[in-house]
This record gives structure tokens, C-alpha cells and sequence, in this order.
């Protein structure tokens, strides 16, 4: 039996997600095809930073930088348990870019974005500043600027949570075999089910181009694949404060605080022409991270400290420039003509800043070739991610309300379980008094209450859906621990 929708949206990473939720809440009924789990490639894999690209003004692209700090503000509204605001240190280092040069272009980044709520960069004396500490003694000034973090794989759950919850059905581990337009109407294939669509939206991200060729088009826009690693090493430094390292190359490298006992480094840019089903980064490119922090840390680290490291492949539009930090991180979208029949729209590059307008102007443009469908105003920029409809500054008053409500969490399980589900802890705590009543206890804080809530209303399936993307206690959990949980889930 062939089941038919509005639209079909094949990609279940961040512009996949946020499109379902739009489309699903102006009216249409949308269909979200992931051939695994969401958010398993690139968008679980990238630096987490809700940011403008302070790096991007060196190559001109000032509308992708102003387009992504209004969104880094408007995220940050909708979504204040899973995004906080993050400063950054900045170090001089006079061989690679002048003080006037990086000071003049904090300025910019203050003010391009319009008046932001983040305080406005500055500069400091690294000598009695505490993110001096650790550095080499020969760092002794540097600026300070306001970024974002986020949780990036929760960012996409929430957004296909909230799509179903607007009426959009989500499929993973869904892959689709067949794409073929007849007439007004897309004929989907993805296993042994069949679909029919009015509309398809092409969020594949890096793999953009294969979906492109199975629909039987010719891309607009070549893809030029870019693999970029990160490593997480015990932790470099105890405050709150996340470095952008200057480097030879002109690159740079962040080294942010992670998960409490960790740093996180990246990230490089690599050339990608292998698989896009098992990414990882080479042992040149986890040298050239430890190299990069070991230019500024007085604490050299080296491979073997690293207990962690994850790839993932960006999508940049291909105009054929040579150095990869060059390319754009902006994004195209290409629309098939209305003479061609149902359309298909893809998503060509693009950044987990900018997600939500891509998905916003996607909408807008099918809503032209589907008016009677896609009926509503645009909404994405005021409503709510599930979880986060509370004022942005109270985080710290949901963490309190939390531990008030059920003693029995530590303070470090409260921050885990406020930061990735907000209000919407109480649908698995419910009225718990004990971990007892949580069910099963796996280590670190993971109940089977949170398990069970994880499968039901999350899309996880399998112990790695929870570790590495629901949650990041793979970090945490010793291998008897995980191997538990493994086995509880049955993979």
C-alpha cells in the first residue's frame, strides 16, 4: 500500500529536521525519511557552536556572518536548555594577524549582527586573566568575544520531536532506493515501503548529490566533500573560558570545555572522497590538533592522550577555490523548474547557525508552487523547542527547580538532564522520589525511565542512539556499563 503525503523530506540531520518542523507547522503533511539514526552524520559531528564565524570576516562573507548572529540570538531564544552563551579568548600572536587587524574585526562582529543581548568583545591582559593560566608564558595578550554552544544532536531531535508533534511522521533507519517523479506527484521507495509526495526536499547533506542523481537531475551546484575531525583529551584547563588558536596556516583551532572532565579540539579541513558511512579522522589530522594547542598551552598533549575523536563531512558548495577555510559555509537551494513537474528542492551547503532560516526560506518557496497547502505564517523564529519554553536566562533556576523537585539527582546529574530536555525532564521523572522508581540504574545517571522515554519519544534504538548523540555519557561509562546497556537494547 502506497501511503501519500505533501511533502517528503529525505535527511534527518539539521536542515531535514528544521524543514519537517516548518513545513508540518504551516499545514502540510510531511513525511521525514533518515536511512539511520538522526542527527548520525554531520550534524552530531560538528564543534557545537551557535556562532557567527568570526573567521568567515577575513574572507568577506559579512552576509553569512550577519545572517548567523541574528539566528545565534533567535536560537538562543527558543532553545535556552540545550544553547548557553560561551566567551572566548582570543591570544595574540602578532607573526599571524595584528592587533589592530583582530581588533577591528571583533568590532564588526559586535555590531554586523545588529545589538545583540551577549556582551561585546574586549581585550585582556592574558598575564592576570585566568584563561592565562595555562598558556606558555609568551602569551601575554589577547581579546575576549561572546559565542554560543550547543548540543547539536539534541538540536535536531527536538526539532523532529516537535515536527511529530505538529503532525509529521519520522522514519529512521529508512533509506530511500528510489526517487522517480510522475507527473504532479514523487514516487518514494525506502525498503520494502512505497510513498507518493507532491514535493521532496533533498537534505542529504554531503550525499546531496547522490540523491540528486537517483531523482534523475542534474545538480545545480557541485559538493565539494570536507572531512573535519575533532579529539577530546582529559581536560586542559578548569574555567569556563574557550580558546580560538591562531594557526601557521591561517586556520584556527578551537579547545573548549566538554562534558566537565574533558576539552574538545577542532577542527581541520580535509578533503573527503571515501564513504560517508564510517568517517574518521587519520592520525595526521589528530597530530595537527595536539600541534595546534601545544603551540599556546604550557601542558603539551599528544595522541595518546586523546579518548576520543569523531569526523564528520560538511557539505561546501564547490566554486572552486583551492583552500578549503576559504570555501563558503554559505548555502544555495535549488528548486526544480514548476515545468519539470512535482518539485524538488535541494539544500546545498549551509551551518547549524543558520538551519533555521534555511529551513524558513525552503518553506517559503515550496509554499509559492504549493499554496493551498502550506497555508500558515512563518513561526520557527518565536515558538519553543519541546523543553525550552522558559526565559533564556533561567537555566540556572531550572537546574535549582530540579534538584528541588528530586532531591535524589546529584548537581551534576540535574545540569546533564536540565541542559538536554528542560521542562520536559518531568514526562520520564514523573513522580519519582528514588532512583528505585527510575527503574534500572546503567551508571552515570542513565535510568531506564530515561532509556525507555529515549525509545518512545525519541527515535533510539540502539546503546550508541543514547551514548554518543541522546546523551554523551559514552564518555562516562566504563565498558561493563555500556555493554549493559548494549545489551538491554538489544544492539
Amino acid at each position: 500500500m502506497t501511503q501519500s503525503y505533501d511533502l517528503i523530506v529525505i535527511g534527518g540531520g539539521v536542515n531535514g529536521a528544521g524543514v519537517a518542523r516548518d513545513a508540518a507547522g504551516r499545514g502540510a503533511k510531511v513525511l521525514l525519511l533518515e536511512a539511520h539514526d538522526l542527527a548520525s552524520g554531520t550534524s552530531s559531528k560538528s564543534t557545537k557552536l551557535v556562532h557567527g564565524g568570526l573567521r568567515y570576516l577575513e574572507y568577506m562573507e559579512f552576509g553569512l556572518v550577519r545572517e548567523a548572529l541574528n539566528e545565534r540570538e533567535t536560537l538562543w531564544q527558543i532553545a535556552p536548555h540545550i544553547i548557553r552563551p560561551m566567551r572566548f579568548v582570543l591570544p595574540v600572536n602578532a607573526a599571524m594577524r595584528a592587533h589592530w587587524k583582530l581588533r577591528a574585526g571583533l568590532f564588526l562582529y559586535d555590531h554586523i549582527g545588529g545589538k545583540g543581548t551577549l556582551p561585546d568583545s574586549e581585550a585582556i591582559n592574558l598575564e592576570k586573566h585566568p584563561a592565562g593560566r595555562p598558556l606558555e608564558a609568551g602569551v601575554t595578550s589577547g581579546f575576549e568575544y561572546s559565542d554560543g554552544w550547543v548540543d547539536d544532536a539534541r538540536l535536531v531531535v527536538l526539532n523532529a520531536v516537535d515536527a511529530k508533534n505538529r503532525g509529521a511522521e519520522i522514519r529512521t533507519r529508512c533509506k530511500v532506493t528510489s526517487l522517480k517523479r510522475k507527473g504532479d506527484l514523487w514516487q518514494v521507495k525506502a525498503g520494502k515501503e512505497s510513498f507518493t509526495a507532491r514535493a521532496v526536499v533533498n537534505a542529504a547533506g554531503p550525499a546531496v548529490d547522490d540523491l540528486a542523481k537517483l531523482a534523475g537531475t542534474t545538480p545545480k551546484y557541485g559538493i565539494r566533500r570536507v572531512r573535519g575531525s575533532h579529539i577530546v583529551v582529559p581536560r586542559m584547563f578548569t574555567h569556563d573560558f574557550a580558546y580560538i588558536l591562531q594557526q601557521p596556516d591561517t586556520r584556527i583551532c578551537f579547545a573548549i570545555p566538554y562534558e566537565g572532565d574533558y576539552t574538545l579540539i577542532g577542527t581541520t579541513d580535509a578533503d573527503h572522497d571515501g564513504s560517508l558511512d564510517k568517517v574518521e579522522a587519520d592520525a595526521g589530522e589528530i597530530r595537527y590538533l595536539c600541534d595546534a594547542v601545544n603551540r599556546y598551552f604550557e601542558k603539551d598533549i599528544a595522541p595518546d592522550d586523546v579518548v576520543w575523536s569523531y569526523s564528520g563531512v560538511r557539505a561546501l558548495v564547490d566554486f572552486g577555490k583551492d583552500r578549503l577555510e576559504a570555501a563558503t559555509r554559505g548555502y544555495r537551494l535549488v528548486m526544480s523548474d514548476a515545468d519539470e513537474g512535482a518539485p524538488l528542492l535541494g539544500i546545498y551547503g549551509g551551518k547549524i547557525t543558520s538551519y533555521r532560516h534555511v529551513a524558513e526560506e525552503v518553506v517559503d518557496m515550496l509554499a509559492k508552487r504549493m499554496p493551498d497547502v502550506l497555508t500558515g505564517k512563518k513561526w520557527t523564529a518565536t515558538e519553543s523547542l519541546p523543553g525550552g519554553d522558559f526565559p533564556r536566562d533561567a537555566q540556572g533556576l531550572l537546574m535549582g527547580e530540579l534538584r528541588g523537585e528530586y532531591p535524589f539527582l546529584s548537581k551534576q546529574d540535574a545540569i546533564r538532564i536540565s541542559r538536554a530536555y528542560g521542562l520536559d525532564a518531568v514526562r520520564w521523572l514523573g513522580d519519582a522520589t528514588s532512583w528505585l522508581d527510575l527503574g534500572r540504574n546503567f551508571g552515570c545517571g542513565l535510568s531506564e525511565a530515561e532509556v525507555t522515554h529515549l525509545r518512545e519519544k525519541e527515535w533510539a534504538i540502539t546503546a550508541e542512539d543514547v551514548l554518543w548523540r541522546r546523551t554523551k555519557l559514552g564518555l562516562h561509562m566504563d565498558e561493563s556499563e555500556q555493554a549493559a546497556l548494549k545489551e538491554f537494547m538489544g544492539g
